[in-house]
């Protein structure tokens, strides 16, 4: 069976420990360095240690012939290391009866869930064959025969084992490139190829969603982190870390998910640009501070790696239902910014300019990513453009006795000099104050301050972080997204117009304060609007209702993860939709 494609989807899976998550970063390394595009989602179970472990794998190109935005609808080979736990994953692992399983026969029997997609059953001997190479391991075995089966250069597939594992010594980097030789030459024996077309060697970024997020805050100017450990955000800490001591910046590792936040309020009053990171769970308890910061006016950014909920939910699998408490999570009235990327690489840009407007609008800014975009790792083409660097407003106009920390100015920024300096002193706090910062117990001043605060977010130009608009302008079908669902969207509504059905997708970057008529012009013309979001309440659907942004006839697809969307899940719903309208 052999045949030359424009991609692969194959899945290494195993038990924690086999080294499954390794051999697809490898894998995706390999193919990066041949030349392909490329996306990786890890699975894993809720253990601290052990338990079950997956990498969904697609290299190739996609169908629009650019980077791979979402995961296949069905996988091409299962490289299964071990059956341990895989009934677990197995509705995340969509095969048929074009599959192909790869398993060793003393790891047990096929599984009956695994059995019954109909897939064709091919044995390996991983096992065995790890154990003939010296320091061999069965996941560089399964690399190995993942690595053959894409038909990947031995170039690219020697330099990305030299760079995934070459920290470990040349002893473990020989091993490897052995334990990798041996899998390829016994998937050669059993007739199988699934190789790719040539890819376009030229420089390319593998990162991901977390390490992007991480980028854009360096190139944001931040300068200290405060943070508490938490699934699937920790990435994210754990990159800064290393990266700020590089380049001058500072970290916390705060004792709790309240502390985190405390601290990046003195940080900020400091005048330094400042960002926390956290999860659903966590952010539940930052919603004091964070409205403690809105009035106080202190700028900072707030990463949310949405993830399954409520409360602890699943900490390893996706979710985008935390928007509610992004949108409205304080106390009182407190008018926020609500940013999401809308790709693994817009990721880095977003960050950036979340930084930014921080900073110029003297503010928090919630930045929504999620665990589909954050731990996903992908191939892009380097970001060749940065958003315009914006500043925080720090000299006075005046200075002494009249300095008013929170003037009443036209475009509600006033300005915010470093605490400390004669003539510039300022107090900042929760309380209703007045335009010198001192607490106030009348209502005009209560008033006043909260349109200033208003103001800053409806004067401000935002140009384009509002969203993206792709597809035909003509389109009758328009499609409405945030964050990782935008990709299966914009696969699924090349589908469609494939098909017959003009779609364009709406993808959402800027959630609050919504710029209503970009998105209504980009909605122009649409006989039908749909907003497909992953959440059990379609809270994107009911905040751009409550916004008069949607039509009377708009629709929701909602559901709640942890299974991704995949194009073909959009596709059926849309059209059976459309099959019982007619109807």
């Amino acid at each position: 069976m052999s045949t030359t494609r424009k991609s692969v989807s194959i899945v290494i899976a195993g038990s924690g420990g086999t080294g499954a998550i390794t051999a697809g970063s490898t894998l995706l390394a390999a193919a990066a360095r041949d030349g392909h595009y490329g996306l990786m989602t890890k699975l894993s179970g809720a253990q601290v240690r052990g338990g079950e472990a997956a990498a969904l794998i697609e290299i190739g190109r996609s169908g629009i012939d650019g980077p791979i935005e979402a995961q296949p609808d069905r996988f091409d080979a299962l490289i299964a290391l071990d059956w341990e736990n895989i009934q677990r994953f197995a509705p995340e692992i969509p095969l048929d009866g074009d599959s192909v399983v790869l398993s060793d026969p003393k790891a047990g029997p096929v599984p009956a869930v695994i059995a019954a997609t109909g897939a064709r059953i091919l044995e390996v001997a991983f096992g065995a064959l790890a154990g003939a190479v010296e320091g061999g391991r069965i996941n560089m075995v399964g690399f190995g025969v993942a690595a053959r089966l894409a038909g990947l250069d031995e170039t690219a597939i020697g330099a990305a084992i030299r760079a995934q594992i070459g920290g470990k010594g040349e002893k473990a980097v020989t091993a490897s490139l052995a334990a990798a030789k041996v899998g390829a030459e016994a998937l050669a024996a059993l007739g199988v190829s699934m190789a790719l077309s040539p890819g376009e060697k030229k420089a390319r970024w593998m990162c991901s969603g977390n390490d992007a997020v991480g980028l854009g805050a360096l190139r944001g100017g931040i300068e200290f982190v405060a943070a508490y450990p938490i699934t699937p955000a920790t990435e994210i800490t754990e990159w800064l870390a290393v990266e700020m001591q590089e380049h001058g910046g500072r970290g916390d590792l705060a004792e709790d998910e309240i502390a985190a936040p405390n601290t990046r309020c003195g940080a900020a009053y400091a005048g330094v640009p400042t960002m926390t990171i956290t999860s659903g769970p966590g952010l539940a308890l930052k919603v004091e501070t964070l409205g403690l910061a809105i009035a106080a006016e202190l700028p900072m950014v707030v990463v949310d790696v949405m993830r399954v909920g409520p409360s602890t939910g699943i900490p390893t699998k996706s979710d985008q239902g935390d928007l509610d408490i992004a949108l409205h999570g304080t106390p009182g009235d407190a008018p926020r910014v609500v940013l999401a990327p809308i790709s693994i690489a817009d990721c880095a840009a977003t960050t950036e300019r979340a930084v930014h407007v921080a900073e110029a609008l003297q503010t928090p800014v919630m930045l929504l990513s999620d665990q589909s975009l954050g731990q996903t790792q992908t191939i892009i083409d380097i970001p060749r453009t940065r958003p315009t660097p914006l500043k925080r407003l720090v000299e006075p106009a005046v200075t002494g006795p009249d300095f008013r920390r929170y003037a009443l100015t036209e475009s509600g920024v006033s300005p915010m000099p470093a605490p400390g300096n004669p003539g510039t002193q300022w107090v900042a706090d929760g309380l209703s104050h007045k335009e010198s910062g001192h607490p106030s117990n009348a209502a005009v001043d209560h008033i006043a301050q909260m349109q200033k605060r208003l103001r800053k977010l409806e004067t401000f130009d935002w140009g384009d972080t509002w969203g993206e608009v792709h597809g035909p302008a003509d389109a009758t079908l328009a499609l409405v997204a945030f964050g990782s669902t935008v990709g299966p969207v914009k696969e699924a509504a090349r589908r469609l117009t494939e098909a017959g059905t003009p779609t364009r997708v709406v993808a959402l970057r800027l959630i609050a304060p919504l710029q209503k008529n970009r998105l209504t012009e980009a909605l122009a013309g649409a006989a039908r609007v749909v907003v497909v979001e992953q959440n059990a309440s379609g809270q994107l659907f009911r905040h751009l209702l409550g916004e008069r942004a949607l039509g009377p006839g708009a629709e929701s697809f909602a559901r709640p993860g942890p299974a991704p969307f995949r194009a073909a899940e959009i596709v059926a719903h849309l059209t059976a939709e459309t099959r019982e309208a007619a109807e």
